[in-house]
């Protein structure tokens, strides 16, 4: 009796969340009608400036980044910015980073959505430092853009365009190969 108390105990306390670089990255955040774990957590840095905390959900934990991808259902990539960033350096570095991990072919292919996503962007204006953005995917809707848990835009259409968006942190050129790692829960 006493053990079963202990267990019920144990799962009605809420998931501890993760922290990085002193932001709290909760473990599990509900998407449509369902709910997502913490897959990993990391620090974006560039020229020793701290740009962003991301965590990346998914339905089931994976540690590769093939895995990740393959993966049916909803997905959302976090980011809790530590510094103010406008719109035009939000979307150079998604451009980039598709470019960096997506091949011609099908960058071609992406452009009209990639166009989607700069103008949904774009109309943020500025992102201010504790702003959070997710890129969602819901299938059956698409890609969404969430600003501090507010819906931006209209849903951009079509799965390869979220895997593109996966791949800026998961693809062979990954805008760092420490949150990539961090990303997919492996140890540092």
């Amino acid at each position: 009796m006493r053990a079963s108390l202990v267990l019920l105990a144990f799962l009605a306390a809420p998931a501890l969340a993760a922290e990085v670089a002193g932001v709290k990255v909760e473990d599990r955040v509900k998407l449509g009608s369902g709910e997502l774990v913490l897959n990993g957590a990391g620090l974006r840095t560039k020229a020793f400036f701290k740009v962003y905390v991301a965590g990346l959900y998914l339905a089931e934990k994976k540690t590769s980044a093939s895995e990740v991808l393959a993966l049916p259902g909803a997905k959302r990539v976090s980011m809790r910015l530590m510094r103010e960033l406008s719109a035009k350096q939000l979307t150079d570095a998604l451009d980039e980073g598709i470019r960096d991990n997506t091949p011609a072919v099908e960058q071609e292919s992406l452009k009209g959505r990639m166009g989607e996503l700069i103008a949904i962007m774009s109309a943020l204006d500025r992102a201010k430092e504790g702003d959070v953005i997710a890129l969602d995917w819901l299938p059956g809707s698409g890609t969404r853009v969430v600003l501090n848990g507010e819906p931006r835009g209209g849903a951009i259409q079509g799965e390869d365009f979220y895997r593109a968006l996966l791949r800026i942190w998961l693809g062979d050129n990954p805008v760092s190969a420490s949150l990539k790692k961090a990303l997919l829960g492996q140890e540092g």
